[in-house]
């Protein structure tokens, strides 16, 4: 006859287990500030609540959030998640617009990019391992963009040195809709 691989003291254990989990799992929380989660972190916007009229469309770009709205001139709405600035010194905020559309970007970095990380490139064609992806979105401001990236685990992540990007697939998609002119907020 086997002996019974539940005993008391395996029961015991396992139960003991079982309670301290949760304990384990809350243990980077500190008392008294918010656990930041990428997912269902998305917050609800209105075009309504940033601009006086939709125009050629408008895109919000909701940094906290890390989301990105876009509602088109005829109302259609679109939300997309995005990477954003790895820091507050590197965000801008506030209105822009779109600027140009490029299939295919080719990428330059900055100074302030090549002083932060002496190995990137000075220029990079387009391609698989350009980090502006399939498709760009020009903003007013010099070196901001919308684009994609091949790296899709900066997606929901404070990654970008400036930049808000997306899934490839979603750049596609938004590039489609997007004319130049479109109003941009990002906050």
């Amino acid at each position: 006859m086997k002996p019974s691989l539940l005993t008391r003291r395996h029961a015991l254990v396992t139960g003991l287990a079982a309670l301290t989990i949760p304990a384990i799992a809350r243990a980077e929380e500190r008392p008294g500030e918010a656990v930041r989660r990428n997912a269902s972190a998305f917050v609800t916007r209105h075009w309504r609540d940033h601009f006086d009229s939709l125009g050629k469309g408008c895109m919000v770009a909701d940094i906290d959030s890390r989301a990105l709205h876009y509602w088109g001139p005829d109302e259609s709405y679109a939300l997309y998640p995005s990477s954003v600035p790895m820091s507050e010194e590197l965000t801008r905020r506030g209105y822009t617009e779109v600027v140009r559309k490029k299939v295919g970007p080719d990428w330059t970095p900055t100074q302030s990019m090549r002083e932060r990380d002496p190995s990137l490139p000075a220029y990079m064609p387009p391609g698989p391992g350009n980090p502006l992806g399939t498709h760009a979105l020009y903003l007013s401001w010099p070196a901001y963009l919308v684009h994609g990236t091949h790296d899709t685990r900066k997606i929901g992540r404070q990654s970008s040195s400036g930049c808000i990007g997306l899934y490839n697939q979603h750049i596609e998609e938004l590039f489609a809709k997007v004319a130049v002119g479109t109003q941009v907020l990002l906050l």
